[in-house]
């Protein structure tokens, strides 16, 4: 490995972009001037695009979850009538950068879920071994079978994109132990803000293999703009109607 003496110094490396970005008879000063309004329209048009995102969240989200209150009352009331415990389930998430934050989701199992888990790892059918998904699950309540197919479960997660911990489309965040399983390519996923829906969200949902969920994660990185967001929105809304890969 380098060490630190052999690491370039920053006057060393501003040499390097001198000579790169030089013109034959160009002072040093215009030079200068040169890499600092490039670096300036890189970081502002970065951060646009984040603001731009941002906007998008809080303008669908907001009125989206007041609306949406009603009927959550009715489902806090559906889940405990079925099974007693709290309606509303928290999980620990791994978000942007490996930050760690609480999800919000309606319960859609048995209090005891959790714990019946390492029962059931031989039983995993998602391919590779990451993510653990069974398409009958018996730790699932019945009317947890229901929101999970319409994806209701995931709604409470608008209060998460609302305090900015997630976004309305990106990456699915994945949990601790799982991350701990992830290869250094696997690790792309946490370079941006996960989201409520995604390209494989909309493309099969569970029904779609580990290794090509981060396969797709990583294009929805690369080619990530307020276009993407948009039309990935729409086609959730299908994806959710038809109940594709939802189990």
């Amino acid at each position: 490995m380098t060490s630190s003496d052999e690491r370039p110094s920053q006057t060393s490396m501003e040499e390097l972009l001198l000579r790169r970005y030089s013109r034959a008879g160009q002072p040093a000063w215009l030079i200068r001037l040169r890499i600092g309004a490039k670096r300036f329209a890189w970081v502002a048009v970065v951060r646009s695009a984040y603001l731009l995102k941002r906007a998008l969240d809080i303008l669908l989200a907001g009125p989206l979850f007041i609306l949406l209150l009603p009927i959550f009352g009715l489902l806090v009331l559906a889940i405990r009538l079925e099974s007693p415990g709290p309606a509303l389930f928290k999980q620990t998430r791994v978000g942007r950068w490996g930050q760690i934050f609480t999800m919000y989701k309606f319960r859609s199992m048995y209090m005891d879920a959790e714990a019946r888990k390492a029962e059931l790892q031989d039983e995993n059918e998602m391919s590779g071994g990451v993510t653990f998904k069974m398409q009958r699950d018996p730790r699932i309540t019945r009317i947890g079978r229901f929101i999970r197919k319409a994806s209701i479960d995931e709604l409470p997660q608008l209060w998460n994109v609302i305090k900015g911990d997630m976004s309305l489309v990106g990456p699915r965040p994945p949990v601790p132990a799982e991350v701990d399983e992830y290869s250094l390519s696997d690790r792309r996923r946490l370079e941006v803000t996960p989201g409520i829906t995604c390209i494989w969200q909309v493309s099969g949902r569970s029904d779609i293999p580990f290794p090509q969920q981060v396969e797709l994660d990583v294009r929805y990185i690369e080619s990530q703009s307020l276009w993407t967001d948009l039309k990935l929105l729409w086609q959730t809304v299908p994806a959710v109607l038809f109940g594709r890969g939802a189990y």
